[in-house]
């Protein structure tokens, strides 16, 4: 990024599952233009009201959080494509769900000056859509939480092969790549890496180490702080929030691993479009990166500093470049391949 900071990167692409569907609306009430803008997000409730609360605070109006997976989440945006209701989509665990959004004609262009001079892709890591369809807030990485009551720091596995070592059988869980994104990016992670007969190898080994592969992404963070695994693969903000908790779990980032930007978009036709550009430009802004950071999301601002021990210094090196092309082409395919040789 020429505004910014240069660093290497990958995209890490994830979706999120389907949970239920409510929609909320913030209960600010400040002295904006009077319209609404509704916001469509993935992420955790909590965390979406708080920024809508703030942006309230800062800029006035009101914000309407509606809150669902992700994929239930496309498919309402499918449905209103003709009447659209939101203004703004955030979040879905990586620019996947947006890459193929925008085949589908529901996202507007849009890129906040603030990331105007950005590059589109800075050494393997897609920052922005090259026509401006989304941009990216926040950085996630893909590695290993582990129980520290039950695994020494030096004992924990530092890379992807370090999992089929004889002593984690029964004591690993990932998620199930034929329903959790963050799984399935794991695998075509490895694809791209060793290629496709390897990699399948691999993850028979894999399979034989794991004690479950939940549906759910966050489910082997959690059986980690349970004390049900040993070892869970996942992002590190779920590791971190945990911890935070006060549960026993920390994060390990293996030596070569996926990293992502956390995307937003305008949407096309949105009722809104102003308040939704004002919105995006908010999420880039010092007050929502350090809600962001609060919530132990690696921010994307260099002016807010991050409040796990990870930011983009320190993971800059271990990220691998995965290409975006292969991965739209291959992604359900993939996915059911999975699904045939493992369940």
């Amino acid at each position: 990024m020429k505004k910014m900071f240069k660093f290497t990167g990958a995209m890490l692409l994830a979706v999120s599952m389907l949970t239920a569907c409510a929609g909320e609306k913030s209960g600010g009430s400040g002295e904006g233009d009077g319209k609404r803008i509704t916001l469509y997000s993935p992420e955790t409730p909590d965390f979406t009201k708080e920024l809508a609360k703030k942006y309230e605070e800062v800029n006035g109006g009101n914000v309407d959080v509606h809150y669902a997976g992700t994929n239930v989440l496309v498919n309402q945006m499918l449905a209103e494509k003709e009447n659209p209701k939101a203004d703004v989509w955030y979040g879905g665990g990586g620019i996947l769900p947006f890459e193929a959004a925008v085949e589908r004609g529901i996202l507007a262009s849009y890129i906040p000056d603030f990331a105007a001079d950005w590059d589109i892709t800075e050494n393997g890591i897609k920052l922005k859509h090259e026509d401006g369809k989304y941009v990216g807030v926040e950085i996630f990485v893909l590695g290993f939480s582990y129980n520290p009551e039950l695994v020494s720091e030096e004992e924990a596995p530092k890379t992807w092969e370090d999992l089929l070592d004889p002593k984690w059988k029964g004591k690993i869980q990932f998620p199930n790549p034929a329903a959790s994104g963050t799984a399935t990016l794991m695998v075509m992670d490895q694809m791209m890496r060793q290629g496709e007969d390897q990699a399948w190898e691999y993850f028979e080994q894999l399979v034989d180490q794991a004690n479950s592969t939940p549906d759910s992404g966050s489910a082997p963070t959690k059986a980690v702080a349970m004390g049900e695994a040993h070892i869970g693969i996942g992002f590190d903000f779920m590791a971190y929030e945990q911890k935070a908790k006060g549960e026993t779990v920390d994060f390990i980032v293996p030596d070569k691993t996926p990293v992502l930007v956390n995307p937003a978009t305008l949407i096309e036709g949105a009722p809104n479009a102003e308040g939704g550009k004002k919105f995006i430009d908010f999420l880039l802004s010092k007050e929502a990166q350090q809600i962001m950071a609060d919530w132990y999301h690696i921010p994307i601002n260099p002016e807010v500093e991050s409040k796990t021990p990870l930011s983009i210094d320190k993971v800059k090196e271990v990220a691998v470049d995965l290409d975006i092309d292969w991965v739209n082409e291959n992604y359900d395919r993939v996915r059911n391949e999975w699904k045939d040789k493992f369940q």
